[in-house]
This record gives structure tokens, sequence and C-alpha cells, in this order.
């Protein structure tokens, strides 16, 4: 009999196993609040983390924390993680406007090769010319968002992820994402009482003080038992 119970469990790991591995919980989908997210919906555990890709904490929280977030809550289905924008500052808009360019499914490369090319990017930014912060600040939309991208090298960046000049153009153009961008900030801001970033919520409830790998692994870990 015991030995039938140890057939039994074994062959249920076995059917969870194979229903995870038969899942793809990385099939990227844009979320209510105005973000993208990866995972198990209906997972009991959702992280959602408000990210800023002119924050060197950003970058330095995506280098160490994608992998694991990715094996200990995506891939096993068990939770979800979504990313949402917090735009401080005109780059960090447009860096926002390309990495939501085009379908869904391209965010999170998109997402992640901007932060893990930030120090690659952010030097025009410490010590900007005036003439590059008058054409930065002044003009129409856009080209305010070309100039940018022109002077923080971005068209490179995004011709490397497969887009042509003409789609980069179209997307940093476009006031409509501009727009809901700024209003998901300013929610986050206002509602949320988002402080700074990267900033964390797990299941809606933002974690005060919680800005780094460090600070937040254990309390996933928590909740992940």
């Amino acid at each position: 009999m015991k030995l039938a119970r140890l057939a039994l469990a074994a062959a249920a790991a076995l059917t969870a196993t194979a229903a995870y591995a038969a899942t793809n919980w990385l099939t990227v989908v844009d979320t209510a609040g105005g973000g993208h997210a990866i995972g198990n919906p209906a997972a009991k555990t959702k992280l959602t983390e408000f990210v800023s890709y002119t924050c060197p904490h950003c970058a330095h929280f995506e280098t160490e924390a994608d992998a694991p977030l990715r094996l200990t809550m995506v891939m096993n289905g068990k939770g979800s993680v979504e990313v949402r924008n917090f735009v401080r500052d005109p780059v960090d808009l447009t860096a926002a406007l390309l990495t939501n360019c085009g379908p869904a499914s391209k965010f999170f490369l998109n997402h992640s090769t901007f932060l893990r090319k930030q120090a690659q990017w952010i030097g025009p930014m410490l010590a900007p010319s005036p003439s590059q912060k008058a054409r930065w600040f002044t003009g129409p939309f856009a080209q305010r968002t070309r100039y940018i991208a022109q002077d923080f090298g971005f068209y490179p960046i995004m011709q490397s992820r497969g887009y042509t000049p003409q789609q980069i153009d179209a997307c940093l153009a476009d006031q409509a994402l501009a727009k809901r961008l700024a209003a998901s900030t300013d929610e986050a801001a206002e509602k949320l009482f988002v402080t700074g970033t990267p900033g964390f919520a797990i299941d809606g409830v933002v974690l005060a003080g919680t800005h780094s790998w460090d600070a937040l692994r254990p309390q996933l870990e928590a909740r992940l038992r």
C-alpha cells in the first residue's frame, strides 16, 4: 500500500511538472495598470515593478533580479511579474516610448536591453551641452524625442532589436502613448504612493523602503513558501 501511495505521488508530481512545462508563462500581456506582465495570472503572488530608464538603481536591479524572478516565480507558474514605467524626465520618457514600441511581445526584451545598456548611453545626460538641453526641452514633441534618441544613441539600440528608422520615428511621435505613460506615473505617485525607483508592490500593496533586489528578495520568498 505504501509503494502504491508513493507511485501515485510520483505520478502527480510528474503531471504537475508536465502541466508547468506545457504552459507558456512567458507570454506578455498588457495590464489594466498600463504595464506589461508575464507569469501565471491566477497565481497568488503578483509582483509589480515601477521602473525608470534613467535610474541607475533600476539598471542594477534588472541585472540582479531578472533571472531569479523568472526561475522562482514565472517559469514555475507560482507568480507573475508586471513592469510599469515611472517616467522621471524627457530622456526616460523617450526610452519608454521605444520600449513600448510595437506589440506587447517585444516589451520585455526592449526593456531589458535599455536597462542593461544604460551605462553605454546615459553619458549625455550627465554633462549635456547647452544646445542639447535646448533641443530636448523646446520645439514640437516629435522633434524633441527624435533629438533625444539621436543624442543618446537610441536608434542603433532599436535597430538591433529589428526596428526600422521609420518605425522608430513613429513611436517617438506617439503623443497618446506619452500621455498614458504620464497618467500611469501620476497614478502610481498619487494613489499608490510610489516615491522612487525602482519601486515595488506585492499583490497591489506598495513595499515601503524597498528599492533593491536585496530588500525585495526575502519579502518575495516569504510569500512563495
